[in-house]
């Protein structure tokens, strides 16, 4: 049945009907058609539209009725329709092959085929099309969103010779404002006049975003009927979808009251929702071909896009000034004040895009306020109400005494707040305060008298006024508008940055603050986790190069207290750089105790910084154990040189260089030892690695990127130490798992070991081809040129995430599972899109888990 334009409480009101049941306006025709194409539902004046001599009964062949070449033709239409919300339209159609023409306007409504049909006006829809392009231009040009509506409006009239046509834009309140107009002379203007909710309901609301057009050629013309009154089902024909529906009798005598005898409703619908409406007026009947409607639906959903872009670019206008902001607190405020020393620097920062009267800040108990606002005592009054809200993100709110009553006691000071939090428990806030803003509303009539008593009771009676009514609206501020909500969320995000900046410069005073407790925690958490992975990994790789468990406890035991060392290193200056020197005298100690002279260090210092710094711990003591077993170290009268560079780059260039002693073969077999020296370089860092086994001595050259690398001017000398000749892992321990297993895996690991181990886990569960990435360019190419039935990743790469990587998964529809060791990550999982978290340590049983999540689909 066609969707009422009201909605109304029957109980104590008249009975006779709100809206029209199964009624059509009486300039075209509707037939409904079941799925064998036999008519089930006609209107009354179908025979009269079509000039048919006989009546068409219920249950005729439509190929019966029409031209064979016609319903060829529909049928098509209809094959097209892909959802119940879609309308297919046909122009210029022979029906009954005599040379008359109709357009035809094609919908689904349940299991029936709706057709509507109107006269043809010859050549119009070319016409009309052809008056889109120079209208659309002439907007294209109008970059201001007031005088982009202002020319719209002016373009439909021109277009449809409508006596009025109004831009209708709704508010948050969901009352409706004329924003633009365009009239003859001789009318009264409606620009400026607001109207109430209550005249256009919430299911004729969600009936403009389905249905995007509406017409009423003569308010005065009857409806005509739609036989049978219900279908085969018993129910009404939904006529929700159709052009030609009845409207509310209610409306009607609305339109009625304003001296409009014709009307038209076009939707402006953005983002999904309905921003507003082109509301055209004729003072007489008037009636529009189906093309020119059709040429105007066309140009109202182009307008959309346009007011669209206009709001896009006021938005990226405001989240650009939103930077320049953020940029300026962060120069100013991390020069070494906190933030509540900082309050008469924030208030006109922050007053250059979210306008305010007054400012409080409320952080560690302490409560500063400047402006226009409440003193500490009524603040406190409202805290514990305040915590009540979402931690994470921004509170709005234009009058505080009706959602917070204890706030009455500051109304004559603010009525509206933006609460911005910036912790977690205890709460801190910064809060922007707004005074009353005394307005007087201009209504078109008096919003509050929708319901007048009738002869039977209370119904909803249209107004019959519609001059305007002015309303002064008091103890409210000016609503905060959704570019200033976007500014404030943008404001919380910097102020939790410059509040855990300053945390790290006083750990102590800040203590009390759980926000930077968790976020230390959490830190510690994925740093632990990463190492325990990192020593699975190790183990695990580390036991195809021994033969017995003595020979495996030295190898991992070294590799472990190479790693320990390089911690030790750059935990000693709280996680900072520390000098390569360090880390190679620690090496060499172990091998050269009292014998400095085998080894000979020059070059500049380099400090090298904590992400590079367990790498290259790695690398050095794999060369410095493999010397001291087989090169130059082994015996009493070899030489190692180590020379550091300062390359064009900044970068570091490390050259090995054995001599003298025993001649040297390159290895047999392809250890994780020579994996680690050839690969981790590359891989984690982005770096060079080269080794080349000379008989007279190993020579090696490694490049460090220069982000990796701060230089010192001082040049060092030291000593060295390395690990047995590499041998692969060849443990052939076959797959428990006996689902089928992808054939394609991405895998996203910055950690080298880590993604070895993951990587052999995978294939031995039968994954056939594993693809192995270390940051987000390189993992979005790989994505650009192959295709993966799924991906791990490892959501902290260095100093990016791999969000960008699952949104492409997301959008691809590839099943994606994210590896961490943040607890908090388990949050975000669903907002990723990804099918579950990967805990840091993970190993083979975890990811047997994970593939027979992924085979069970």
């Amino acid at each position: 049945m066609s969707a009422p334009d009201y909605q109304v409480d029957l109980t104590n009101c008249d009975r006779e009907p709100i809206h029209q049941l199964g009624r059509i306006q009486s300039f075209g025709a509707l037939l409904a058609v079941n799925a064998d194409w036999f008519i089930s539902q006609r209107s009354t004046n179908v025979e009269e539209l079509l000039g048919l001599e006989s009546e068409i009964e219920i249950g005729t062949k439509l190929k019966d009725v029409f031209a064979e070449l016609a319903v060829d033709r529909l049928r098509s239409a209809v094959s097209g329709l892909i959802d119940d919300d879609q309308i297919e339209r046909l122009f210029g159609v022979d029906l009954c092959d005599d040379g008359n023409l109709f357009d035809c306007a094609l919908h689904c409504s349940g299991p029936y085929s709706v057709i509507e049909i109107e006269r043809h006006k010859q050549g119009d829809i070319s016409r009309q099309l052809g008056l889109l392009r120079p209208a659309m231009q002439r907007l294209e040009k109008q970059d201001d969103l007031d005088t982009l509506l202002e020319e719209a409006a002016r373009q439909v009239r021109t277009t449809l010779h409508m006596d009025r046509v109004m831009v209708y834009r709704f508010h948050s309140d969901l009352s409706g404002e004329v924003v633009a107009e365009a009239a003859r002379e001789d009318l009264e203007k409606f620009r400026g006049l607001r109207y109430p909710k209550s005249d256009i309901p919430a299911q004729a609301r969600e009936l403009y975003v389905r249905n995007r057009f509406r017409i009423i050629s003569d308010v005065n013309d009857e409806s005509v009927a739609i036989e049978p009154g219900t279908t085969a089902e018993g129910t009404p024909l939904d006529l929700s979808m159709s052009t030609l529906r009845a409207v509310s009798p209610i409306h009607i005598e609305y339109l009625r009251n304003m001296g409009v005898e014709a009307s038209l409703s076009i939707s402006i619908v953005i983002g999904g929702k309905l921003w507003g409406l082109f509301a055209c007026h004729h003072y007489s009947p008037k009636f529009l071909p189906y093309s020119q409607r059709t040429a105007a639906e066309l140009y109202s959903e182009m307008v959309s896009l346009l007011i669209e872009r206009a709001l896009n670019k006021n938005h990226a206008l405001l989240r650009e000034r939103g930077r320049e902001v953020r940029d300026r607190l962060m120069r100013d405020i991390v020069a070494g004040q906190s933030l509540l020393q900082s309050l008469p620097t924030l208030d006109p920062v922050i007053g250059q895009i979210i306008p305010h009267d007054g400012i409080s800040i409320f952080v560690d108990d302490i409560y500063k306020v400047s402006g226009r606002g409440p003193n500490e005592e009524e603040f406190r009054a409202i805290v514990k109400s305040l915590n009540a809200s979402a931690t994470s993100r921004v509170l709005a709110v234009d009058e505080m005494a009706e959602r917070f009553p204890r706030a009455e006691r500051f109304a004559d000071r603010a009525v509206g707040a933006l609460v911005i939090p910036v912790s977690r428990s205890p709460r801190d806030y910064l809060i922007l305060w707004r005074s009353s803003l005394d307005q007087v509303v201009a209504w078109a009539g008096n919003p509050d008298k929708p319901v007048e008593m009738g002869p039977n009771g209370a119904r909803l009676t249209p107004r019959k006024s519609f001059e305007a009514w002015q309303e002064t609206v008091e103890g409210k501020s000016s609503p905060w508008t959704g570019g200033e909500l976007q500014m404030a969320d943008q404001l919380r995000v910097s102020l939790l940055e410059i509040i855990l900046r300053l945390t790290d410069k006083d750990l102590e005073e800040r203590r009390k603050a759980q926000a930077q407790q968790e976020l230390l925690i959490a830190e510690l958490n994925h740093r632990v986790r990463n190492i325990l992975n990192l020593i699975r990994g190790l183990i695990n790789q580390s036991r195809g190069d021994a033969r017995d468990i003595e020979t495996f406890t030295e190898i991992v035991g070294g590799r472990v207290s190479a790693l320990a060392t390089a911690h030790d290193n750059i935990t000693k200056g709280n996680w900072s750089s520390a000098p390569l020197s360090e880390l190679i005298d620690s090496e060499v100690q172990a091998y050269l105790a009292g014998k400095t002279d085998r080894l000979r260090v020059t070059g500049p210092e380099a400090q090298i910084n904590p992400e590079a710094y367990t790498v290259l711990a790695l690398v050095i003591h794999e060369m410095i154990t493999n010397s001291a077993k087989y090169g130059s170290l082994s015996d009493s009268a070899g030489l190692l040189e180590i020379t550091t560079k300062r390359d064009y780059d900044d970068s570091l260039v490390i050259e090995w260089s054995e001599s003298q002693g025993p001649p040297v073969k390159p290895p047999s077999r392809r250890g994780f030892g020579s994996t680690i020296i050839e690969r981790s370089i590359p891989h984690e860092l982005g770096g060079e690695s080269k080794v080349d086994y000379r008989l007279s001595g190993v020579e090696a050259s490694f490049r460090v990127p220069e982000r990796f690398v701060t230089w010192e001017e001082a040049a060092h000398t030291g000593t060295t130490s390395a690990d047995s000749e590499p041998d692969d892992d060849t443990d052939s321990e076959a797959a428990s798992d006996k689902k089928p297993a992808p054939g394609s895996v991405l895998l996203v690991e910055d950690s080298m070991i880590i993604a070895l181990d993951a990587e052999d886990c995978l294939k031995e569960l039968g994954v056939e081809r594993v693809r192995v990435e270390s940051s987000v360019a390189g993992a979005l190419e790989a994505l650009s040129k192959n295709e993966f039935e799924a991906a791990i990743l490892d959501y902290n790469l260095g100093g990016e995430n791999s969000e960008a990587i699952a949104r492409e998964l997301a959008s691809r529809g590839t099943p994606f599972w994210m590896a961490t060791g943040y607890g908090e990550m388990k949050e975000r999982v669903e907002e990723l899109g990804a099918r579950g978290l990967l805990t840091k340590p993970y190993g083979k049983s975890e990811l047997e888990k994970l593939l027979a999540d992924l085979a069970g689909d």
